[in-house]
């Protein structure tokens, strides 16, 4: 049973700096792609950013230029780099990871989110 654990969340200040990781018990290499998303109070969960196991990135309009994507597979943990952080990107930010068995048949595992607070 695959377990993602997230850490790195806290409170920080407009303008600060954080950065997420995500554990990955087993091998994160045997994982297709895997992302960040984040949920706020009263809003749906939305995709943050996303890298697949070629390491091609990707990110939500909101976050480009300020976040960054990145994998150690030696270590088996994701991380997020977030820097120039903005009162709107508090929310509970999830770890996810997807192992696709074929084209559209896969296997969704979500860590159990961690707080992040942008706030003076």
């Amino acid at each position: 049973q695959v377990q993602l654990v997230e850490s790195g969340g806290g409170l920080v200040q407009p303008g600060g700096s954080l950065r997420l990781s995500c554990a990955v018990s087993g091998s994160i290499s045997s994982m297709n792609a895997m992302g960040w998303y984040r949920q706020a109070p009263g809003k749906e969960r939305e995709l943050v950013a996303t890298i697949t196991s070629g390491g091609t990135t990707s990110y939500t309009d909101s976050v480009k230029g300020r976040f960054t994507i990145s994998s150690d597979n030696a270590k088996n943990t994701m991380y997020l780099q977030m820097n120039s952080l903005k009162p709107e990107d508090t929310a509970v930010y999830y770890c996810n990871a997807k192992r696709y068995w074929r084209p559209s048949v896969f296997s969704n595992y979500w860590g159990q989110g961690t707080q992040v607070t942008v706030s003076s």
